[in-house]
């Protein structure tokens, strides 16, 4: 088996196709060679090599050795230079490469070959001795931090520390002598740092620069960015030994990077950096400003066209918009590098678009092109990167619902509603509860202190299309004091209510101050374009969204959903005008005053109702009936047993307080505190998600089913009458067997006659249930006898198919992710290997006894791109997800149909 491959002067081992064996920059490479660019020569050691290092114990074995050096000879040979040689030494870089872009996350080394000997040669064999030191001192630093594992900083320390002393403003303006001086503290550096003097021989320093490339692999950054980016951590990395040009050779040499189209925006401009008389870190690292690319043509005027030519015909050539990186070495132009470019999202969609009407690729490979995760891009507001340098980050947590967001701090509901009024708010609590919705609803974005991405606040943000960030376990909130703390740089920084922050729903990041957000430019034709193909490509297969209030319906509409998979009309129950309501239904001991508190809600359900129908005209609307358990609409036990036992010491300024608080007046607070936490107390349970709720309710209570279904049916003959086209489809929740369902479906469909005929006019409706408990799914079958549609709630599914509750498995999460146990976080993105083979059951065994059965999932799943493609390979015939997220289900069902119901992971 060959592990070695060698590329340059118009010849190559490998070619473009290699990745998985070359990495991406061995190949492009590869590929660049054999079509005649100038590319220096060199050889990639293949990415196995990088899994046969870790698994050696970080030895190579003797066979991949040698054929290491012989390609170094080979390299040798072809330059007419060799390693180490006193006159005319051969300088090579050593990069990384994995097949999938990683940019920054790995380490490279250059002009390495130099020592004390060498450096002279190079010296007089360039007549540029300031050159000659300049390479030396930067092979030094980057070489010990790269190699030696030395802080980088304390190298910057040292030449900072020689520019100050002889006031050189530019690294540039500092002499030979200068950089002999600098060169003499850095290896004082490495003998302290290391015990041992800096190492001479050129073969010694090749095999530690590749072992530490090999290396670079599992350091943190690289681990964090693989796993954000789905990237697999078997791959490897490929090394990449390469023949140094020089871009720092004087006034006509130079070295830059660039693109073929702009990566931000995805318009056709040739886009990019360079500078004179620099390296490659220079341009990257920051520490000189680079220019515009299109600056060189006034410099260089002939290398600058030829460059043009170069990446016009590589962007031909891969179809695709290129990254390329190139120097100069006294007018002559190299190529160093050419891939496929990282872009934004906006850019991914216009680029694809492009170059279907330029005829460079179908619209197939369009589609596929763009990912989820770009596409989301476009829908969310972003921070003007430039504005964050400004600012302190407080903290990094887990970013669970996408946008930018910029507002002073709440630290309750009742705060984020007042302080609205004059600003943006952010709504800050160490976690949320159904009762913060109003809070939720009016602040511009949330942030938690725990929870994970299906926490309350992560599913409730992700629904109102909220930038929210959770499970920042690194700030310490007190709610009481209103004020949280954050580690900064081994201070203590206090947030106050009413401070600014800016929080980055996408990243995770929050920050001090106030950053600046760009909106997302959504209005250009060739988004309306893509998502049209989109729809052409995943055909029959619907996109529904969760909608509970018109508003959300309409905005679900405009982002192409094609009706209501879940309506949850609990969250219609928490609006302020309803909860008075809602409680005394609850606190009735008898049917009679039951159905009086009903009576009073049954008009705001139906005005709800009618809403929907009208927002989704001609579109199906499964409207969810109560699933909570009861408790949730009431006070907390904890607070209630507080506040009755501060009572009798409370002043009438506090007894004011508490009698707001609970909507009681203050004469009757003694009785009436005193029933409610009676009250609490037998609702009290002490496993609420299995307790008394969903369909149990109903069994329990069926007076709140027949005002639930009365208020839908009354609605929709009323909205039928106008002409609109209504399709409602009742779900009865957490059915555990056929008969709790058979019970439901009986009151729905008396109600139902009733309405028509009191309405003398009857609309087409369906009456089925929410799969989320494995019973159900195991007996589909005899399920699908009554049910005329199946919604799979993959929330609640999961955990008790798992055993796992999602609130609580945040608290050992990142063991399991460390210890590799879960791919992913099993709330997030769907359990196929478990759930899935339930899911998958299910439906086959409902088709089996109802062939016209309609299937869905409405769970957070609904939304996940792999989740997507899964329901559309079994055969489901929706997916309904947040109204935000109807884009990116719309583009992964596509993407699954095209590539057969496959998974898809882009890096683009």
């Amino acid at each position: 088996m060959k592990y070695v491959y060698s590329f340059g002067g118009g010849r190559a081992e490998g070619d473009g196709s290699m990745k998985d064996v070359l990495g991406g920059k061995g190949s492009g490479l590869a590929e660049m060679s054999r079509a005649g660019l100038p590319v220096p020569p060199g050889f990639t050691i293949a990415t196995s090599v990088c899994t046969i290092y870790f698994e050696g114990q970080q030895k190579i074995p003797e066979s991949i050795q040698k054929e290491i050096d012989k390609a170094t000879k080979q390299l040798e040979k072809q330059m007419g230079k060799k390693l180490g040689d006193a006159k005319d030494p051969l300088l090579v870089s050593v990069r990384s490469g994995a097949k999938f872009s990683m940019p920054g996350m790995m380490n490279t080394i250059l002009n390495l070959g130099l020592n004390d000997v060498t450096t002279e040669g190079l010296s007089a064999k360039s007549g540029n001795p300031r050159f000659a030191y300049d390479c030396y001192r930067r092979f030094i630093q980057m070489f010990g931090a790269v190699a030696l594992d030395i802080n980088m900083e304390k190298f910057d320390h040292i030449f900072d520390a020689r520019k100050a002393k002889v006031k050189a403003k530019q690294d540039t303006d500092l002499n030979a002598d200068d950089l002999k001086a600098v060169i003499a503290d850095y290896k004082k550096l490495v003998r302290k740092e290391t015990g041992k003097p800096f190492p001479e021989d050129p073969l010694v320093q090749l095999t530690l620069a590749r072992d530490a490339v090999f290396r670079s692999w599992w350091n943190p950054k690289a681990c964090y960015y693989r796993k954000m980016e789905k990237i697999p951590d078997e791959i490897g990395t490929a090394a990449n030994v390469q023949a140094m040009v020089f871009g720092n050779m004087g006034e006509t040499s130079g070295t830059g990077v660039g693109f073929t189209r702009d990566p931000g925006t995805g318009e056709k401009v040739f886009y990019g950096e360079f500078l004179m008389n620099a390296q490659g870190e220079d341009v990257v690292a920051g520490i000189r400003t680079p220019r515009p690319i299109a600056d060189l043509e006034n410099e260089l005027p002939e290398a600058y066209a030829q460059l043009r030519e170069i990446t016009t015909n590589l962007e031909h050539h891969y179809k695709d918009m290129q990254d390329f990186e190139f120097t100069i070495e006294e007018s002559k132009l190299y190529m160093l590098q050419t891939r496929n470019g990282k872009r934004t999202g906006p850019a991914a969609v216009r680029i694809a678009v492009a170059m279907v009407e330029e005829g460079m690729i179908e619209k197939r490979e369009a589609v596929m092109r763009v990912t989820p995760a770009q596409l989301d891009q476009l829908l969310h507001p972003v921070f003007d990167v430039k504005t964050l340098r400004d600012l302190v980050k407080l903290t990094t947590g887990i970013s669970a619902s996408p946008g930018a967001a910029v507002g002073r701090v709440a630290f309750s509901s009742e705060d984020a509603i007042i302080m609205c009024e004059s600003g943006p708010v952010l709504l800050v609590r160490k976690e949320t509860t159904p009762d913060d919705i109003h809070g939720m609803d009016v602040a511009k974005g949330i942030l938690t202190a725990v929870g994970g991405k299906s926490s309350h606040a992560a599913v409730v943000a992700r629904g109102m299309g909220r930038p929210c960030v959770v499970g920042a376990g690194s700030i310490r909130i007190d709610e009481a004091k209103k004020v949280f703390t954050a580690q900064v740089g081994g201070k203590t920084v206090r947030v106050k209510a009413g401070d600014f922050i800016s929080l980055d729903g996408t990243t995770g990041d929050v920050y001090l101050g106030q950053a600046k957000s760009v909106e997302p430019d959504v209005t250009h034709d060739y988004v309306g374009k893509f998502m049209g193909w989109t729809d052409e490509f995943r055909g029959k297969f619907g996109i529904r969204a969760n909608a509970d209030i018109p508003r959300d319906a309409k905005v679900a509409r405009q982002y192409g959903a094609e009706g209501i998979g879940l309506c949850r009309t609990e969250h219609m129950f928490f609006a302020e005008d309803r909860l008075p309501f809602v409680q005394a239904m609850i606190l009735a001991r008898d049917e009679k005053t039951r159905r009086q508190a009903l009576a009073k809600l049954l008009p705001m359900q139906r005005s709800d109702f009618a809403g929907l129908f009208k927002a989704m005209d001609g579109y199906p609307v499964v409207i969810r009936t109560l699933d909570p358990p009861l408790h949730e609409f009431l006070p907390k036990r904890e607070n209630l047993m507080v506040d009755v036992a501060r009572l009798p010491h409370l002043d009438i300024k506090g007894k004011k307080e508490l009698s707001a608080r609970y909507n009681i007046p203050v004469k009757d607070l003694k009785k009436a505190l005193a029933e409610l936490l009676d009250r609490v107390e037998e609702l009290h349970e002490f496993n609420p998600m299995l307790g008394h709720r969903g369909c149990r309710l109903g069994v329990s209570y069926p007076e709140i089913t027949e005002m639930q279904s009365r208020a839908i049916f009354e609605a929709a003959v009323q909205v039928a009458k106008k002409g609109v086209k209504v399709l409602p489809e009742i779900m009865i929740p957490l059915i555990g067997s056929v008969e709790e369902l058979e019970n439901q479906k009986k009151i729905v469909d008396r109600v139902a006659g009733e309405v028509f005929a009191k309405a003398g006019q009857t609309v087409h409706y369906m009456v089925g249930t929410m799969i989320e408990i494995p019973r159900a799914a195991l007996t589909a079958d005899r399920v699908a006898g009554v049910a005329e549609f199946f919604s799979f709630g993959t929330n609640d599914l999961t955990q008790t198919t798992m055993g796992l509750s999602r609130d609580d498995y945040t608290k050992f999460q990142k063991d399991y992710e460390r210890e590799k146990i879960f791919k992913a976080d099993p709330f997030a993105v769907l359990d196929q290997e478990g759930v899935g083979k339930l899911i998958e059951f299910a439906v086959k065994a409902g088709r089996g006894a109802r062939k016209n059965l309609e299937v869905g999932i409405c769970g957070e799943h609904g939304g996940e791109p792999s989740s997507v493609q899964f329901c559309y390979r079994i055969g489901m015939d929706y997916v309904s997800c947040s109204p935000y997220r109807v884009p990116i289900a719309r583009l992964a069902a596509a993407q699954g149909a095209i590539s057969g119901g496959s998974v898809i992971s882009g890096t683009a």
